[in-house]
């Protein structure tokens, strides 16, 4: 299988852009360019395209994805531990959401309980926020 990056990039479901970039940052290879005609890419860098999107789907960023691809043929322990890693940070992520969901709830609670509407709790506590930041 011989691709051109059109192809290749509609076989992976992303666009030409995201191969370019994929090539320079170095998680594929960039084939030569014959003297006449287009550059060609072969089912590996197909198979590698789409590991990249899925794991990137899972979470992982590019350059744990880089980590990812270098440990292929290692053990599952070593892989396992970076897996693990991004569970603990994926679990963080969801905590400090939980953290903002029930400030913004009890914010909007106390919107919708003042009867004067006038002055607004969400835009004071923001406000409170900056000047503690800041000092004032």
């Amino acid at each position: 299988m011989n691709l051109t990056i059109g192809k290749l990039a509609r076989n992976a479901g992303v666009n030409v852009e995201t191969i370019r970039y994929y090539e320079r940052r170095g998680l594929i290879e960039r084939p030569a360019k014959p003297a006449a005609g287009y550059r060609r890419y072969d089912r590996e860098v197909l198979d590698r395209v789409r590991f990249i999107k899925q794991a990137q789907g899972l979470g992982f960023s590019l350059d744990e994805i880089r980590g990812l691809m270098s440990l292929s043929g290692a053990r599952c322990t070593e892989i396992q531990a970076l897996a693990e890693q991004k569970l603990d940070s994926v679990r963080q992520k969801i905590d400090d959401l939980r953290r903002l969901e029930t400030v913004l709830a009890d914010l909007v609670r106390q919107c919708r309980a003042r009867e004067d509407k006038a002055d607004c709790p969400i835009v004071e506590s923001l406000a409170d926020a900056s000047r503690r930041r800041t000092g004032s």
